[in-house]
């Protein structure tokens, strides 16, 4: 149904995207960098950079408000808009079902207690919840660290080798606590074993998303991390 009403918008090095409330974009190829003027400043600031498949634009649909930043082309770019009318048939009452939850839950979190609510918004989006039954591994010491999580119901245990190669339990998880950022800023395998030890539901970055969208928090993550892994 998307394909049927998407319509293409180019956009050059110099140009600067829509500012109007009537469409939300997808990226088809190119980049965008997005900008902010933040209360009390009158530069704008840099957010990230959005590639090929990232969108933009639903905030003002969601919430029928003036645009939250500025876009800005920096590649030739083609853009696929979904108009105002279709993506409320298609996409709003979930999309404002989702943003809503994981906002206030993500707003709990103290990693991002300075996060611009804009960015909490997106990370939101971002989200994959995933369920895990109690004794399941939901990390494994020496793997290769695909995601982020971060615990939104239940409790889980970090556990080591020990020299005599038994499980040592060095840190247990409640809800708000997160994992598996070593993995993902460092490259790394995977420092420790996480292990669920109730019923666990837990929400998810990948690698591209946790780069773009908490790879800049490094230095707090590197303050605050209870247990690398």
């Amino acid at each position: 149904f998307f394909s049927s009403r998407r319509r293409h918008t180019r956009c050059s090095g110099v140009s600067w995207a829509r500012r109007c409330v009537q469409e939300t974009d997808v990226i088809d190829s190119g980049e965008l960098d997005c900008f902010k003027v933040f209360p009390g400043k009158t530069t704008q600031t840099y957010l990230k950079t959005y590639y090929p498949g990232e969108s933009f634009g639903e905030l003002a649909l969601l919430y029928n408000a003036p645009r939250a930043a500025s876009i800005q082309a920096k590649t030739w770019s083609i853009l696929l808009a979904l108009d105002r009318e279709c993506f409320n048939n298609i996409v709003k009452d979930a999309a404002m079902e989702k943003r809503e939850k994981y906002t206030t839950f993500l707003s709990s979190v103290e990693l991002l207690n300075s996060v611009d609510q804009y960015e909490i918004q997106k990370i939101a989006d971002a989200l994959r919840p995933v369920e895990y039954q109690q004794n399941d591994y939901v990390a494994r010491q020496g793997e290769e660290g695909d995601a982020f999580y971060i615990i939104e119901q239940g409790e889980a245990i970090a556990t080591k080798q020990n020299n005599n190669d038994q499980e040592e339990i060095v840190f247990k998880y409640q809800v708000g606590d997160y994992f598996g950022e070593l993995a993902l800023l460092r490259e790394v395998p995977r420092q420790a074993s996480v292990k669920a030890t109730s019923y666990l539901k837990v929400v998810t970055l990948d690698r591209k998303s946790f780069k773009r969208k908490i790879g800049p928090l490094e230095l707090i993550l590197q303050r605050l991390s209870l247990i690398h892994i």
